[in-house]
């Protein structure tokens, strides 16, 4: 019997328990097809973000016997632009074509070290911005829930270092092997949309000048079937002046700012209510619930029913 696929997770200073756990608990549910390691840079203890430090068995050395390399989360207080030299030495360790896996802020480590320059990536939606502003040569996508780039996979917040585990496994050893891992974990094997759905989006005070006064006029009439000439009539402007200062005070047309808005207040019903999917639609000023699936689809990647089971559970 070949040896299992070693996986070396990497716990950088100020790691956040439950993600650097995750691998562990994920990969070994995969009865014996794998073998998980922790080391640090150094080989000492390590603080976490809690109130405890960690102690393991192994260096930086360890990570050039590795297959795959997880690099969990850590603090976002420690999160430098530029990598330290401890830091670099240690990823100069894994050997070319490895595949290697980050959780949330564990994009920075690679980004840093030049790792994701030309490719798709993604981190915590959070620190999407600061995350293009440091390094704009990575094509970050702040919405999805894991990128899988061939051998350099990115992860989003917390519970993506499970969907991306889950999705390796099914990877390697196909779909029912992933199931049964899912199963004793007791999480979802594949989870539907991405951090979209997650992110808050709360409406923003409106000043008094504008367009401002007829937004708000439009939120407490969402359930109307409102118009462009709707809305200029009440801003007293022509449609086209009126679609000129929307667009320049807003970004974006008054008919997209409509549909966002009723994703939104669908969003709320769905989370806070037990009506069903058609008149959730109706009070949110889509026609059908047809409609409002393909709204919610588009803007979050998920079903209305997914997204209340997700918030809510299963009825």
């Amino acid at each position: 019997m070949s040896r299992p696929h070693r996986v070396v997770v990497l716990a950088l200073a100020g790691v956040y328990p439950f993600e650097l756990g995750i691998p562990n608990r994920v990969f070994g549910s995969a009865e014996g097809r794998y073998e998980i390691l922790t080391c640090t840079v150094d080989g000492g203890p390590v603080p976490t973000n809690a109130d405890f430090a960690l102690t393991v068995e192994h260096g930086a050395e360890l990570l050039g016997t590795a297959d795959t390399v997880v690099i969990p989360p850590y603090d976002s207080a420690r999160i430098e632009r530029e990598p330290s030299p401890a830091v670099t030495a240690a990823l100069e360790r894994i050997r070319p074509g490895v595949r290697v896996v980050s959780i949330c802020t564990g994009a920075f480590v690679l980004a840093a070290a030049g790792r994701l320059d030309g490719r798709p990536a993604t981190t915590h939606w959070s620190l999407a911005d600061t995350f293009r502003r440091w390094y704009p040569e990575v094509d970050v996508d702040p919405d999805v829930l894991f990128v899988d780039d061939g051998d350099v996979l990115t992860s989003a917040g917390a519970a993506s270092g499970v969907d991306v585990c889950l999705h390796l496994i099914r990877a390697d050893h196909g779909s029912e092997v992933a199931n049964h891992v899912a199963r004793v974990c007791v999480v979802p094997p594949w989870r539907d949309g991405g951090q979209a759905q997650y992110i808050e989006r709360p409406v923003p005070e409106a000043p008094d000048d504008g367009t401002s006064a007829t937004r708000q006029w439009a939120l407490g009439r969402l359930h109307e079937p409102l118009s462009l000439a709707d809305l200029a009539a009440h801003a007293r402007m022509s449609a086209r002046t009126f679609s000129r200062r929307f667009q320049d005070e807003v970004g974006t047309s008054p008919g997209r700012w409509l549909i966002r808005q009723r994703v939104e207040r669908a969003r709320y019903l769905l989370e806070s209510s037990d009506l069903p999917v058609d008149e959730v639609a109706t009070q949110v000023g889509f026609a059908t619930g047809t409609s409002l699936r393909q709204h919610l689809q588009a803007a979050i990647g998920v079903s209305p029913i997914a997204y209340r089971r997700t918030f809510r559970g299963a009825a």
